[in-house]
């Protein structure tokens, strides 16, 4: 099979972008006086898109009202600080590079706010990947597979031509529903047992691992 596409997750999967969720989950739960979680914590929450990690993170019982203004303080507060400490994980520039240089088309999917996405991309990915979307109506979020969907609509690439890189189970079940090959990161948010148990054939242990696999 002849890939012409890479479509990649985000969080997890090309950054490590923990720390700065956590802090601005904790910033919002702080201004609603609600009991705060550790990074490992938070890591559990996150994959399925800003409004279910503060569903997780809000106090048993809350309200859909406090859940909404929780959610409206992450958002304010993560806009003005999604680059403080997210990195590109080691070697990930590299693979881009890689895979750019050897004419592969390269897409972002993420359930990250498209305003997150958008800013990221702009300050790490600009010169090396043609499309990048986030959570932002009428598509549907992650598992269903509207993003990606989209993506390799922008991209001109058929599902047979394209592969999907991502770190969660959440991803597992996005490539499933588009109909492509995923590859499971092992240097993201999940653990190789969890992603295992949840369909995962395919492990890249560092990232010139998706390169040898897809070239």
């Amino acid at each position: 099979m002849k890939y012409k596409a890479v479509i990649f997750d985000l969080d997890g999967t090309l950054m490590d972008s923990l720390k700065d969720l956590a802090i601005s989950v904790n910033h919002a739960l702080a201004c609603m006086n609600m009991a705060q979680h550790t990074i490992e914590e938070v890591k559990q929450f996150v994959g399925n898109g800003a409004r279910r990690l503060i569903e997780l993170s809000v106090e048993p019982g809350s309200s859909q009202e406090q859940i909404e203004e929780c959610l409206s303080l992450f958002r304010q507060h993560y806009s003005c600080h999604c680059k403080d400490y997210t990195c590109l994980y080691g070697g990930i520039d590299k693979l881009l590079n890689d895979l750019k240089l050897r004419g592969f088309k390269l897409a972002i999917v993420s359930n990250k706010p498209q305003f997150g996405v958008t800013e990221l991309y702009e300050s790490y990915f600009s010169n090396t990947v043609d499309v990048a979307i986030g959570e932002s109506a009428p598509l549907r979020r992650k598992p269903h597979a509207d993003m990606v969907v989209e993506a390799m609509k922008r991209l001109g690439v058929k599902p047979e031509e394209s592969i999907y890189v991502g770190d969660s189970d959440v991803d597992i079940m996005t490539a499933r529903n588009a109909n492509i090959p995923c590859i499971s990161v092992l240097w993201g948010f999940r653990d190789k047992d969890f992603l295992a148990k949840n369909g995962a054939t395919i492990f890249a242990e560092k990232p010139s691992d998706i390169l040898d696999i897809v070239k």
